[in-house]
């Protein structure tokens, strides 16, 4: 069986825990005080569940806390962008579902780390 993808990001990283033709699932690890870009995807919808940690998800433009045990979900095409407002890691499963999960699959609108419109 071959590893599964892990990266380091500038907010913090994540880990590829399974893999298939119809799904991809993350264990994402975000860095206190900072935020994923607000982005969308053309080929994938999302399912989070917060497992540490404590943010704020905007969802095409509406903000919402999050902590351990919510859950958050968008479709393709929806813009969504995660913060982490506390002081420890958030710590959360990505669950996606679509027809590509590559990286480049990422609209980015904006961007802490200078990669929007990347």
């Amino acid at each position: 069986m071959a590893d599964l993808e892990k990266s380091e990001r500038p907010w913090g990283r994540y880990e590829v825990l399974q893999e298939s033709a119809t799904h991809k699932v993350k264990c994402i690890w975000m860095n206190p005080g900072a935020r994923l870009s607000y982005q969308r995807h053309k080929f994938r919808a999302e399912h989070w569940f917060i497992v540490q940690g404590t943010g704020v998800v905007t969802i095409d433009g509406v903000q919402s806390p999050v902590g351990p045990g919510d859950t958050v979900e968008f479709e393709i095409g929806v813009l969504h962008r995660l913060a982490n407002t506390g002081t420890d890691e958030i710590i959360f499963v990505e669950v996606q579902t679509g027809t590509s999960f590559a990286e480049d699959d990422i609209e980015r609108i904006e961007d802490d780390f200078g990669r929007a419109g990347k």
